[in-house]
């Protein structure tokens, strides 16, 4: 009973927090190592908040282009590339392709300035991205990449080509299967009038419908939603956690 009640506040959280004042859209920018990586764990909610009059934009690190034994890294890079275009479409987001191969991407503070002159460009309220622990070293290194990206953002002596960004709310990390070790869900989202749309846009995606790997993608999140959904009492629902140091609620009396 404790645990149910403080879901549900948590859900009442996050419908304020991605909420639009009336007339006011704000800017999703999210952060996927590989093309496919944000739709799959986040699309539910672009679709969400895009249905809501907000921008939504995602950053694809890198194509994923090495993910299919049976195409060269050339060819495979350009179906993700369409792929990913169409997909993007679908959920109502614009896409922008950094410079990185998959497996490759630079841990470095060339890759932290380019990311924080996109989030400068894009001027984003809120970024999603991957959790900091994964088994897939793409994924931590966007994650970390990301999180120091925010702060240079923001900061006047940081020089880009776009001026400083300090607009960010805050930085949401999706419900990915490789991202698992110490993800716990935190923000409970409610997405059951979003998945038909989700499933037509990740299925632009071969390696989704299961023409390239033996794992069962598509069959995985959508019963993670429900998963999600049975938790929060909805029927379907995304999950995403924060930094440690932001759970933490200010109050006057008890609610």
């Amino acid at each position: 009973m404790r645990y149910t009640i403080r879901v549900l506040i948590v859900i009442a959280a996050i419908g304020v927090a991605f909420r639009p004042a009336q007339g006011q859209a704000r800017t999703i920018l999210a952060i996927g190592a590989h093309a496919g990586d944000m739709e799959l764990t986040a699309g539910a909610l672009l679709i969400h908040q895009h249905k809501r009059g907000d921008r939504v934009v995602i950053l694809q690190m890198t194509l994923g282009e090495g993910g299919n034994p049976r195409l060269s890294p050339a060819a495979y890079g350009a179906q993700k590339r369409a792929e990913a275009l169409s997909a993007d479409s679908t959920i109502g987001a614009e896409t922008i392709f950094a410079p990185y191969k998959d497996g490759e991407i630079p841990n470095d503070d060339a890759a932290r300035r380019y990311v924080a002159d996109i989030i400068r460009q894009v001027k984003p309220a809120y970024v999603v991205t991957h959790w900091r622990k994964s088994i897939h070293k793409d994924h931590s290194i966007t994650s970390a990449i990301v999180d120091d990206a925010v702060l240079l953002a923001s900061l006047d002596g940081v020089q880009t080509a776009h001026p400083a960004h300090r607009g960010i709310r805050g930085i949401y990390y999706a419900d990915n299967w490789e991202d698992g070790e110490g993800f716990q869900p935190y923000l409970y989202l409610d997405v059951s009038d979003d998945m038909k749309q989700w499933r037509d846009a990740v299925t632009k995606y071969e390696f989704v419908r299961g023409g390239v790997s033996s794992f069962r993608y598509l069959d995985y999140y959508d019963a993670l939603s429900i998963v999600r959904g049975a938790i929060a009492g909805k029927q379907r629902a995304v999950t995403f956690d924060i930094d440690s140091f932001g759970k933490r609620r200010v109050l006057d009396a008890l609610p």
